[in-house]
This record gives C-alpha cells, structure tokens and sequence, in this order.
C-alpha cells in the first residue's frame, strides 16, 4: 500500500506540474486522447505486471501487436472474416504464444528473457513476412462492417474515451483476482519461492503457465485497441518497444523485476505516469526523440527504489532478529 501511495502522490504532483507548465494539459481533448492512450497501454501493461510477479518477463508484446494488426487487416479486408471472429482470432493468437512460451520456459527451463528476446525477432520476422513488408489498412468500417470493433477503440462513453472504460473494467476484475483470491495467493507465492511453493503443494508450473496465458490474453485485447488506434500497419514498426512502456509502468507501479510484489491500482496509475510524462514532453515541445530516455530513466529509477525498500526490509529483519 505504501509504494502505491508513493506513485498516486508522484501522479498528482506531476499532473500539477505539468498543468501549471502549460494550461492546455486540462483542456478536454488532451484529457480525452490521453485517457484513450492510458487505456491502450494500461489494459497489456496489467498482463506484464502479472508475469513479473511469477519473476518473468516478456519482451515479445511489441512484435506480437505487429503480428496480431497484420492478422487483423488481412482477417478482415482481404479474407473477409465476420468481425467477431477476426476479433476472437486476433486475441486467442496472444494467447497460444504465451502458452507456448509458457512451455519453453517450464519444460526446457530457458529464462523468460531468452524465450521472448526469440519471440520478439520471430513475431516481428512472421509478421513482415506475411504482409510483404507493406502496410495493412482497414478502409471504411462501415463498407467492411466492423463499426463496433473500430468504435471499441475510438469510441466514448459519456465523454469517456472506449480503451479508458475498459481499462478499469479489466482493472476491477484483475485486482479481484490478485488480490482477494487464492490464485493470487498462488501467483505471489510462486514469484516469492517458485520451489518453497512447489513444496507448499502449489502447482507452479500451472501457475506461471496461467500468468502467460492470461497476459496474452489482455496483450490481444490491446493489439486490436492499438491496431484501430493508427491508420494503417507497418508490420516493421507496429508497437515497436511498447514492451518497455509495459515493463516501465509495472516496475513503477511498485512490481519488483524479482518477482513477488506488485499491484493492479500500482500498474495502472505507473501506466497512466508515464502518459502524462510523454504529454509533458509533447506540450512543452521536447523532442519526441526522448520519449525512450524517459522510460529508461522511470526503469532505473523504479529498480533502485526496489533495492533500497529490499534492503531497508533486510537490515530491519536483522535486527528483529538480534533482538
């Protein structure tokens, strides 16, 4: 609680200074497109969080958003699919890729880094392949009838941009199911000690196994956000380094890179800093081209204030114990 407390502060003084930067910060567009960015990114970044509490990783999402949009594009202007399954394709395809990396991590005990450091030059790879290194569009909606699916993404509620609504719908039942379940349990469990829980009768390979299902599910969800969110893909570039943004909120969320912390309402509002910070960028007229140092610097500094609570919590065990 005290590490969300922590980044909800850092939000709002943030969100302060940046409105007394520059007023056009609360004006109604900017809330809205930053809202509908904080809902893209937030909805996979929840799915990231939950695989670094198993102590994993996943680098291969940006290349999976490039291979899920040319599928999408294709499923639905060239092969002329229904919608509805063009859309459940474009996210069980996420979901059978974490299965299988899921597999390679379990069975042939590679490290999650490897596993997607593969996928993410795989993916990347299929995906220009199969568009022929061109770019995929969707053309009129209407014309193609997937109104609804384009309006998931660019369509509002009471004012309230789609990707932001269903943001906190997956957050709701996320923080339920990590925070008040006995899979959650489970999940910290096996980040904390994956063979302490092995001996506790946790099945942890089940466990991690799910994490990376589940991730892929979320990971589909927003592919097809982001697939609608640009005019066309580039199967080159498409969702290049999004992983990163991913990684940045959960680790700032107050989600430790060793497993066994973190938090839905920390990734949320770690996703919703980290917009922000890319606005104040924009606002102010930083070049774009520092969007990265950014996510580097919010890394770095989430992993040392990791290590500083870790070692605060160490020297406090030690004295416990001298007493």
């Amino acid at each position: 609680m005290k590490k969300e407390m922590g980044i909800g502060i850092l939000f709002l003084v943030v969100c302060i200074v940046v409105s007394i930067l520059n007023p056009r910060f609360l004006s109604v567009v900017n809330m809205q497109n930053m809202a509908e960015r904080i809902g893209n990114y937030g909805i996979f970044s929840i799915g990231i969080g939950m695989i670094i509490i198993t102590g994993g990783i996943d680098l291969s999402v940006g290349s999976i958003f490039a291979l899920t949009g040319v599928l999408l594009a294709m499923m639905l202007r060239e092969w002329n699919w229904p919608w509805q399954l063009a859309a459940a394709a474009a996210i069980l395809v996420p979901m059978a890729l974490g299965a299988f990396h899921s597999l390679l991590i379990i069975r042939t005990k590679l490290l999650p880094f490897i596993v997607t450091l593969c996928g993410l030059l795989f993916y990347r790879g299929i995906a220009r392949y199969i568009a022929e290194d061109t770019n995929k569009g969707f053309g009129d909606a209407e014309a193609g009838g997937f109104v609804l699916l384009k309006w998931m993404e660019n369509g509002k509620v009471a004012g309230v941009p789609m990707p932001f609504v269903l943001l906190v719908i997956i957050a709701v039942i996320m923080w339920f199911l990590l925070h008040r379940s006995v899979y959650g349990r489970y999940l910290f469990a096996v980040g904390k000690n994956e063979e302490a829980a092995r001996y506790s009768g946790i099945n942890s390979n089940l466990v991690i196994a799910s994490a990376y299902v589940v991730s892929g599910f979320l990971v589909g969800i927003s592919g097809i956000l982001f697939a609608f969110y640009t005019p066309s893909i580039t199967p080159s570039s498409h969702g290049n380094f999004y992983e990163l943004w991913g990684i940045a909120a959960a680790v700032l969320g107050g989600c430790s890179l060793r497993g066994g912390e973190g938090s839905i309402i920390g990734i949320v509002i770690g996703a919703a800093l980290l917009q922000v910070l890319q606005n104040l960028v924009n606002l102010l007229g930083i070049p774009s081209s520092l969007n990265y140092s950014v996510i580097g610097a919010v890394i770095l500094i989430g992993v040392l204030a990791d290590q500083y609570y870790r070692q605060k919590r160490i020297r406090k065990l030690e004295r416990e114990s001298r007493l």
